[in-house]
């Protein structure tokens, strides 16, 4: 709070993602057709896991909370980027602008270190499969997930720390349609060098420290791989972590274009639709992904079906 009254401003204006009035309905329709996808999707796969038994293994069990981190990251975002499609002025309160910001933070931080831990279980897998139910054992497996949240808020609290001890002037006008780190950063009228090293650090290590552990559990996968004799075998090995490697390509792929690059090689007007891609596209994307890649998820999607023509 006093941070808030350190600064003259006590809400900000959201710009949204275009200014042209023409767009706004057509982008309106797309956004919430993606947003209605990405919460039946990441919904039903969590159903799906759920409720199938034989899905209870340490990979579903990884793959159930992706799929919640991505439903919550899209609630934490697009509600209130719709409403900037239909109202005059997006307004937002400084405390809900921080509240924005840190469980943005939260969800990125989490998403990016439990596709690490979904690489270190494909690692186990492959690698040591005589090992690996003694190795993933539910009490490993949720000291894992114990460990990925604590990044989150190791995440979220380091940024938001770093935003919110700014002070905002006149200017209130966010170029974002949501709370970003560098949007708010650009606002503020005492940032400096200091807090973009801040900014660079925390996401060198929330980017660069999975991006390592998943690198070197596929350099151990794929050493693995190439020593199974059968081409039958090598091929099923690939295909189980087929899914997993195209989720990381995209997700840190957008994320260190966003953020691992000078300011002006991507102006903020591109910074943020480029920021699309990790914050709407990849939610979407996941639980089809995975879906339409894996065979066990596709049985258990047929057995109800199957079941249903049955009767």
């Amino acid at each position: 709070m006093a941070a808030e009254n350190s600064s003259s401003v006590t809400e900000f204006i959201l710009a949204g993602l275009t200014d042209q009035p023409g767009l706004q309905i057509p982008l309106f329709l797309l956004f919430l057709g993606f947003y209605m996808v990405t919460v039946v999707g990441n919904l039903g796969l969590i159903t799906l896991i759920g409720l199938n038994s034989h899905l209870h293994i340490p990979m579903y069990f990884f793959l159930f909370n992706l799929s919640l981190i991505d439903f919550s990251f899209s609630t934490a975002i697009i509600p209130k980027m719709l409403m900037s499609f239909v109202s005059r002025k997006n307004i937002i309160s400084f405390t809900g602008c921080m509240t924005q910001l840190f469980f943005f933070c939260f969800f990125v931080f989490s998403e990016s270190f439990i596709l690490s831990a979904m690489a270190y279980d494909r690692y186990m897998a492959i690698c040591n499969p005589l090992l690996y139910t003694v190795t993933m054992s539910p009490q490993a497996c949720l000291l894992l997930l114990l460990g990925v949240y604590r990044m989150g808020v190791f995440g979220a609290v380091a940024h938001t720390e770093n935003i919110v001890f700014l002070t905002f002037c006149a200017d209130n006008l966010v170029n974002h349609y949501m709370c970003d780190i560098l949007p708010l950063l650009e606002l503020s009228c005492n940032g400096s060098y200091i807090n973009v090293l801040v900014i660079f650090i925390v996401v060198t290590i929330g980017i660069g420290v999975p991006i390592v552990a998943i690198f070197i559990s596929y350099g151990f996968i794929l050493s693995s791989i190439l020593c199974i004799s059968s081409a039958e075998g090598r091929s099923k090995a690939f295909s189980t972590c087929s899914s997993h490697i195209i989720a990381v390509s995209l997700f840190f792929g957008s994320g260190a274009f966003m953020y691992l690059k000078p300011p002006s090689i991507l102006p903020l007007d591109q910074g943020k639709v480029s920021s699309l891609f990790y914050t709407i596209v990849v939610p979407m994307f996941n639980p089809l992904i995975y879906s339409l890649r894996n065979r066990d998820v596709k049985l258990a999607l047929k057995r109800p079906f199957s079941r249903i023509s049955f009767s």
